[in-house]
């Protein structure tokens, strides 16, 4: 901006103020922002505060990602994001930048995002007189045939001036002489060409040559200038020029056309003869050197072909001044404009620019939410640019135009799941309507997000884990396992046991788990003859925001182990030994019931299927005992010669894999017949005294007139607790087998299993509070004595 003059500045800050009028006029319908800069401003140079005309916050700037969207690598201009004033990033050279424009405007485009704004600005380059005009020679040379007539019209060659508007080329002048003046031609795209004519005859004899300065000036103030020198040289008479067959040739060219193409012939006559009447063509000196690259004329014919690339995008039109001249001595010359349109042709295909926002979405994103901008160019014309855009695959993303030609928003068409598809790669496809219509792709690649929206999953549910009892405490016991479909924290599964307080559901308190993979820890060992099965609740939880849970229910069902030896019930125990001492007759038969050994193991199935057998005797060929039911017979008749006392000792063991077992010892004494009924008495009276003692206190207060029948009274009653006693001392129930079997029921979703011991009678009851157990083991601590009578209680 060094350098202007005073008029130069007001000029400019008139047109800026007159710009940013008009830009706060059509900014409330258009949006768009309008500035003006001068070229070859410093770099940093602010050309305007975008966030204060738009009227946006500057706070929320840098967090909205304010930018300018372009794809040039090094562009022109930077937007700060904390104040949003626009700077220049480095000096603009207007000539360079709009090498054949008048009016230079650089159009940018602005986004924020959350939510999406786009905000366009053009800034126009004023241009700055820091050209001056230019010839492409200093000197030229002309030779003139002294006969020309006045009026003869000599094309020079046109000086050049990169500024535009008033700064670019506007006149020239030539230096004061009496033969030639000056004449400008306004040839459009190519400018002001001066034109030498002659305004007098000249004489060779008196001027043989001529020198002339031709000043090209442009429109600064004050102007610059250009000079070049023009030495004419007067030559003898050719009296008449080449005349073209038209007035005006016109020819139409399709763009792209092949090397060597012809476009159109030129043809001019010459009435001389001789040299003077031969006509060679060629390009007026006041045609564009940029054209020499581009087309070729045929000296002799007149034909002028095709030598470089015609592209319409880059020019649509040609004017060339053709020169046709004779070959006399001086030669004379005519020019005639050849105008060349150039037709389009549908060579470029459309070019797809995206801008993409975020390098994911949300799965919770709702439909219409823009993922990014798609802007396409097609650089031909006519419906050879007319372009249409889509997208190829079956994805849940839909084109919707903007306001702005050729500009969509890339947007949500149904909602996403990344459980489903996590990734997208998306094909836009831009198709023009030329014939044959041009296409082209651009991909897309669209990561979508993972929200909490899904709630763990168990493998199972409900789980049932069977657990073998005496399991070691603080060891796994077993394990449940929850999965979860979203990723990352959404998907770090945790897991608890819910611990309620409930009195039935104590059993929580011993258990623990291990919070990352499920394994679940007893810390007691389970015992089958207290706790048979029981019931938790085990909650898994992901680490989401808000986070997400689902529980399950654990059922656990306890195996037996062979941890429980046999109990012997009878004989009575005591110092830990199981002894007792049976009197029998002498005289019973064969098969006497001699006593039963009876016995409890308080595990089921095979563990608590007890077998008898005799592991010590004194004569195996007088008794006899049933393995499975305990029981002691006579295998014959005793006879005088036999002892009077037996020890047998029987072995009671279980069926486990690791056999448990104890002993019992019988000494059977052999009696006399009254003997053995007298001690019967005598054991019968005791209990009945025990039993009846109101009964004995009525008969002791009865009259002694009566005792008499009370004694028959007596003696009968205990005949009958004789057998009475008899009978519970032996034990000889028609359904009780020798050993208490057990039976315990599992229940697993609609299946039933069943456990039971060995020859498990139908009839068999289960005693109220026995825990599912025919019978319940009481507290190993009590004395042998309590047990068997908390036991006797049970059984009878």
């Amino acid at each position: 901006m060094m350098g202007q003059s005073g008029c130069e500045r007001t000029w400019m800050k008139g047109r800026r103020v007159v710009c940013l009028i008009a830009m706060l006029l059509c900014g409330v319908a258009s949006a768009q922002l309008r500035y003006s800069i001068s070229e070859e401003v410093e770099e940093g140079t602010v050309v305007g505060n975008i966030a204060k005309d738009l009227g946006l916050e500057k706070s929320t700037l840098k967090g909205r990602k304010y930018r300018i969207v372009t794809s040039a690598t090094d562009p022109l201009f930077n937007v700060d994001q904390n104040d949003g004033i626009l700077y220049a990033r480095r000096k603009i050279d207007r000539e360079v930048v709009c090498e054949r424009s008048s009016t230079c405007t650089i159009n940018l485009k602005t986004v924020l995002e959350n939510p999406l704004e786009v905000h366009y600005v053009a800034i126009e380059v004023v241009d700055l007189n820091d050209h001056s005009p230019t010839f492409p020679e200093k000197e030229t040379k002309l030779e003139i045939f002294e006969s020309v007539l006045p009026g003869v019209r000599i094309p020079l060659q046109p000086a050049r001036d990169p500024d535009s508007g008033p700064f670019s080329l506007q006149q020239y002048k030539l230096s004061s002489n009496d033969h030639f003046r000056l004449e400008v031609k306004d040839s459009g795209d190519d400018g002001k060409i001066p034109v030498l004519i002659v305004q007098k005859s000249l004489d060779r004899e008196t001027a043989g040559s001529h020198t002339l300065i031709l000043t090209a000036m442009d429109g600064g103030k004050p102007p610059k200038s250009g000079n070049m020198n023009i030495l004419v040289s007067v030559l003898d008479v050719n009296d008449n020029g080449p005349v073209f067959s038209k007035d005006a040739y016109t020819v139409m060219l399709h763009e792209n056309a092949r090397v060597n193409t012809t476009v159109i012939q030129v043809n001019a006559t010459d009435l001389d003869d001789g040299p003077n009447g031969d006509v060679v063509y060629s390009f007026s000196n006041g045609v564009n050197r940029k054209f020499f690259k581009l087309f070729d004329i045929n000296q002799k014919t007149g034909e002028i072909i095709v030598k470089g690339l015609i592209d319409y995008e880059e020019r649509d039109r040609y004017e060339i001044e053709i020169q046709a001249s004779d070959k006399g001595l001086p030669p004379m010359a005519t020019q005639k404009s050849v105008i060349i349109k150039i037709v389009d042709v549908n060579d470029n295909a459309p070019d797809i620019e995206v801008t993409s926002f975020s390098s994911s979405i949300p799965e919770d994103s709702r439909p219409g939410t823009t993922v990014a901008l798609i802007s396409v160019n097609d650089l031909d014309s006519g419906v050879n640019g007319k372009v249409i855009c889509s997208v190829i695959d079956d994805v849940p993303f839909v084109l919707s135009p903007s306001l702005q030609d050729n500009m969509y928003s890339l947007v949500t068409k149904t909602p996403l799941d990344r459980e489903k598809q996590s990734q997208y790669i998306i094909t836009v496809a831009a198709k023009d309507a030329g014939q044959p219509s041009l296409s082209s792709e651009n991909t897309i690649s669209v990561t979508v997000s993972d929200v909490n929206d899904n709630r763990p999953e168990f493998s199972f549910s409900p789980y049932t884990f069977y657990v073998t009892e005496g399991n070691n405490p603080g060891a796994s016991v077993f394990s449940v396992k929850a999965s979860d479909r979203d990723e990352n924290d959404n998907a770090r599964i945790s897991y608890h046991i819910i611990r309620d307080g409930v009195e039935d559901n104590k059993v929580t308190s011993f258990l623990n788990i291990n919070t990352e993979n499920g394994d679940v820890l007893a810390l007691k060992s389970f015992d089958f003859e207290t706790l048979k099965t029981f019931q938790f609740q085990v909650v898994a939880a992901d680490s989401g925001t808000p986070s997400l849970s689902n529980n399950v229910t654990v059922n656990v069902f306890i195996l037996d182990q062979n941890d429980n030896a046999p109990v012997i019930l009878y004989p009575h125990s005591s110092n830990d030994s199981a002894q007792g001492v049976e009197e029998i007759p002498r005289n019973v038969n064969a098969g006497h019931l001699v006593t039963k050994v009876r016995a409890y193991d308080a595990d089921i199935g095979y563990n608590g299927w007890l077998l008898f057998s005799l592991q010590e005797v004194t004569d195996h060929s007088l008794f006899a005992l049933d393995r499975y039911t305990g029981q002691i017979r006579t295998l014959r008749s005793f006879t005088e010669t036999d002892g009077a006392e037996y020890k047998l000792v029987i072995l009671v063991k279980d069926n486990g894999n690791v056999s448990l077992s104890a002993t019992a010892t019988v000494i059977v004494k052999l009696v006399e017949p009254k003997e053995a009924f007298a001690a019967s008495d005598v054991k019968s009276a005791a209990k009945d005294e025990d039993s009846n003692v109101i009964f004995y206190l009525m008969i002791t207060l009865g009259a002694v007139s009566v005792l008499f029948l009370v004694s028959i009274i007596v003696l009968i009653a205990m005949q009958c607790s004789k057998s009475t006693d008899y009978t519970s001392k032996y034990l000889p129930e028609t359904n009780y087998d020798g050993t208490l079997c057990h039976s315990i029921q599992y229940r697993s979703g609609e299946k039933r299993y069943m456990l039971v011991g060995p020859r498990m009678s139908i009839g068999s009851t289960i005693v109220p509070g026995s825990h599912a157990n025919t019978l319940v083991l009481p507290d190993r601590r009590r004395t042998s004595e309590e047990v068997r009578k908390a036991l006797f209680k049970q059984l009878f």
